[in-house]
């Protein structure tokens, strides 16, 4: 896996996934990297462990809902880089709560950080990647962005929205020399169900016993970048809960009926 001398953009980066992503690139690679997250505090300690030169790493602040500050932020980082051959879009929130009690406002925030925030920033990179004529958007999806679960109808509704659009941004940009890989992770051991909103947009709080035992982000991201320095279009990384995705494409009604019999976490 070799992504030396290249520009690459994490958002998501402060913690968990992104995280991860970032400190195995720069595992004895000579990478740039821009780490993008709200938390700048908790960008700046990342910086530290990515063990990079503090030249090779820009920490931008970033909030997904912002969506017209994204060519401001691509233009700060071609002035410090010149170029950006990767986008890893990691940054997103989840939910635990039903449909007939979620507040239409929660559905309209999970939609504005999954989904839109992710084609605002890949519509103000896009322009630049198909004037070098090369990029890579990986894109973190999910099981969920491949089915339907309880208590996560407007998570699973944003991520199946990303794979109808960056589908259709592959086949338009695939002989422009741009690529796309969708990552559908399955459990990663990282705090996304903490920080779930509820049914009035509030913090879930509680850390889902599946989350707890799902397999380290360290590990995840390792699989992921060996998947992206292969040009794979969809790579599934967890546990037992991939098989979901195969039931269902071959056994859709055992899918649902496992899925509507099973605990809502």
């Amino acid at each position: 896996m070799s992504f030396s001398n290249s520009v690459i953009w994490i958002t998501g980066a402060s913690s968990g996934i992104g995280e991860a992503i970032a400190i195995e690139l720069a595992k004895g690679q000579n990478v740039k990297l821009i780490l993008s997250a709200r938390n700048e505090e908790a960008l700046q300690q990342v910086a530290e462990r990515t063990t990079l030169p503090a030249s090779n790493v820009l920490v931008l602040p970033m909030d997904m809902r912002e969506v017209r500050s994204m060519n401001e932020h691509v233009a700060q980082v071609l002035q410090q880089f010149n170029r950006i051959d990767y986008v890893f879009q990691n940054a997103g929130v989840t939910q635990r709560s039903s449909v007939v009690e979620t507040d239409l406002a929660v559905y309209q925030q999970l939609m504005d950080i999954n989904f839109l925030g992710a084609v605002a920033l890949t519509k103000a990179v896009l322009p630049h990647m198909l004037t070098q004529k090369s990029g890579h958007f990986v894109v973190t999806s999910s099981v969920a962005g491949k089915l339907g679960t309880k208590q996560r109808s407007g998570y699973c509704a944003s991520k199946h929205a990303l794979h109808g659009f960056f589908d259709s941004l592959r086949a338009e940009t695939y002989h422009a020399g741009l690529r796309v890989t969708m990552a559908c992770p399955g459990y990663i051991r990282t705090d996304i169900s903490m920080n779930a909103l509820d049914a009035s947009g509030r913090k879930h709080g509680k850390m889902d016993e599946n989350q707890l035992n799902g397999i380290r982000p360290e590990e995840y991201a390792e699989k992921l970048l060996r998947a992206v320095s292969q040009q794979k279009e969809e790579v599934y990384i967890g546990g037992r809960e991939i098989a979901g995705i195969y039931l269902k494409r071959f056994l859709p009604g055992v899918l649902s009926r496992l899925l509507r019999n099973r605990d809502a976490t």
